[in-house]
């Protein structure tokens, strides 16, 4: 410091503090030797709090106002120099400006993503971001637990710390909330009023005072949120069907406005029916696994199989013929090529049976015409 400046200094008499920044909550009052004169002038604009400081130890705190420094509005200090009928000017001492303005628009957010139980996802992670407003209620904890005796202290020195603190306390209410992460963006207004209750005690600790803690979004993991788009997606479409069917529609339409297209276009096109053949019939299988009653009813409504037909094998001159069926059989027995007494056999019989003795061939005699009578 030059000649001038130190000249400068012991001169000075007015005591000010114009914050040109936006982020500054505390300035120290520079001047040469901490020296101020008897009578000085000292002004505290609206958002500010000037604190006296003595050999390390807190002194008088001055509200906004303009004063003329003297012993009866510095107790304190006149208590510690041990000034009984004034002082002698200049005396040292140090000046603090606090910022007791609101700042506002201060990030948060979670470096990394938080696990939760959630009651209709199961566990699962989520990531928060947001902002909150601070302002310094207690000029003399704030110093004492915070600034020290940093001369230049900004926003940014303390807002890591209250970033931790949230970060945790915001966790804590989320799982103690039981809100679905579904429900979570209907609820902002809520989780945010706990958070900042929960929060408020806390940070009054350092002399501050939570003003605002909004939450501005919850997150899911890619993965997690991608799945969530295929299902929303799906829950749009409705009957996948009906919109395999209208797609299919679409191409076919297409198709006729290009007449062009050639050969390349048709193969296309058939390949474009194939597949939508195949989604469909994949479609209708995943239906039927879903729904097996529907298809138990589909079964339902559908007549049984027809029985296979009954066949028989005849022995004739120690020969086993056929099988023939209960049709052929009938004109066997007409034809006297099959009577009574002949053996049948057809799958679950244990033996040979005069046909006679077996009921559903027995049946077919009675069918059968006795033979005409000989002419006349």
């Amino acid at each position: 410091m030059g000649l001038f400046d130190k000249l400068k200094g012991e001169f000075i008499d007015i005591i000010e503090w114009l914050d040109p920044t936006n982020d500054t909550m505390v300035y120290r009052f520079e001047r040469h030797q901490n020296e101020i004169k008897n009578g000085a002038k000292l002004t505290v604009r609206e958002t500010q709090v000037a604190v006296f400081i003595n050999e390390g130890q807190l002194a008088d705190v001055f509200k906004p106002g303009m004063y003329t420094l003297t012993t009866e509005n510095m107790p304190i200090l006149s208590t510690l120099k041990g000034w009984k009928y004034g002082f002698n000017s200049p005396f040292k001492a140090e000046v603090y400006f606090l910022n007791t303005k609101n700042f506002t628009d201060q990030k948060w957010g979670t470096p990394n993503p938080i696990m939760l139980r959630d009651p209709e996802l199961g566990p699962l992670q989520i990531r928060a971001f947001g902002n909150y407003s601070f302002k310094i209620n207690d000029a003399v904890k704030f110093i004492k637990e915070i600034v020290g005796t940093d001369g230049n202290f900004t926003t940014e020195e303390v807002t890591n710390q209250l970033r931790n603190i949230m970060i945790t306390r915001f966790t804590d209410a989320i799982a103690t909330s039981k809100i679905p992460v579904f429900d979570m963006a209907s609820n902002y207004d809520e989780v945010s009023k706990l958070v900042e209750e929960k929060l408020k005690p806390e940070i009054g600790e350092y002399g501050l005072d939570l003003t605002k803690f909004l939450i501005s979004s919850i997150t899911l993991p890619p993965a997690v949120q991608e799945a969530l788009d295929k299902r929303t997606s799906m829950g749009i479409i409705g009957d996948l069907n009906k919109y395999t069917q209208f797609q299919t529609a679409n191409a076919i339409e297409a198709s006729a406005n290009n007449p062009g297209g050639g050969a390349s276009e048709g193969m296309g096109l058939g390949m474009g029916f194939g597949m939508a053949q195949q989604m469909m019939g994949t479609m209708n299988q995943a239906n039927q696994q879903a729904n097996p009653q529907n298809q138990q009813q589909n079964q339902q409504q559908m007549p049984p199989p027809m029985p296979p037909a009954v066949k028989y094998f005849v022995a004739a001159n120690g020969q086993q013929l056929g099988p023939f069926d209960m049709g052929t059989l009938k004109n066997m027995i007409a034809q006297n090529q099959v009577n009574r007494e002949s053996l049948v056999w057809r799958e679950g019989m244990a033996a040979w049976t005069a046909a006679g003795q077996v009921p559903d061939v027995a049946a077919l005699f009675t069918a059968v015409p006795p033979p005409l009578p000989p002419p006349m």
